[in-house]
């Protein structure tokens, strides 16, 4: 049996978008998960986390459109925000007061993915991530705006100059896209979509416990799984 090395970290990448609120919520099971991995195996180094991105609306103009209005040509007329109900529900069990009456617009993502990208690199990647997400689905920010952006990454710690740079820096937005293709290409169709050590995943919001249960098979499961 092929097994990896024990001193390194468990690589953990996941697929998503900052606005599906499923993401959200499998973002905070994989929180849980990380901690009961720290029980489990106390002696090894933390996994490695990274985040992919991956737009569910790729088509929406940069601008983005009226929440409303993308709700209703998604769901059909008058379904609004109480087809939300049930995701809220279970958001709250995960710790997550979803206020989906405060978003007034659906955003296109891909500048903001392009920013967490860039987070990646200056190491604080999580908390930008995280301040993204907190801004649209607790506080209903507008992700299109360029300075609510800005204001929202610099205050995570990402560098505000950088920021500014990476908003209007086409090889950036355009990586996000490239990014997106390969991991549609690998077969990714929804999200969250967990890839560990790329030698398991797990797609979907699942409980805490069966990504605990895929973190320690790919530690020592055969390098083929999947």
């Amino acid at each position: 049996m092929n097994t990896l090395d024990p001193n390194e970290p468990l690589a953990i990448e996941i697929v998503s978008d900052i606005v599906c609120p499923w993401c959200f919520i499998g973002k905070r099971r994989l929180e849980a998960a990380l901690a009961l991995y720290a029980q489990a195996r106390p002696d090894a180094p933390p996994p490695r986390v990274s985040w992919l991105p991956f737009q569910l609306n790729p088509h929406l103009p940069a601008e983005g459109m009226d929440r409303l209005a993308y709700i209703e040509s998604k769901f059909g007329p008058g379904q609004g925000h109480g087809r939300y109900a049930r995701v809220a529900s279970v958001g709250a069990q995960a710790g997550i007061d979803f206020a989906f009456e405060r978003i007034e617009r659906q955003p296109n993502t891909r500048a903001a993915h392009a920013l967490v990208a860039l987070a990646g690199r200056q190491g604080v990647q999580p908390q930008v991530k995280e301040a993204l997400m907190e801004a649209y689905f607790l506080h209903g920010q507008d992700l299109t705006d360029a300075e609510a952006l800005v204001r929202i990454v610099t205050a995570a710690g990402l560098d505000e100059r950088r920021a500014r740079e990476c908003l209007i820096d086409e090889h950036a937005l355009a990586a996000v896209d490239a990014q997106e293709q390969a991991s549609r290409a690998l077969g990714v169709q929804g999200v969250p979509f967990f890839i560990f050590d790329r030698r398991y995943a797990v797609s979907g919001a699942q409980e805490p416990q069966v990504l605990l249960d895929a973190m320690l098979a790919a530690r020592t499961g055969p390098a083929d799984a999947t």
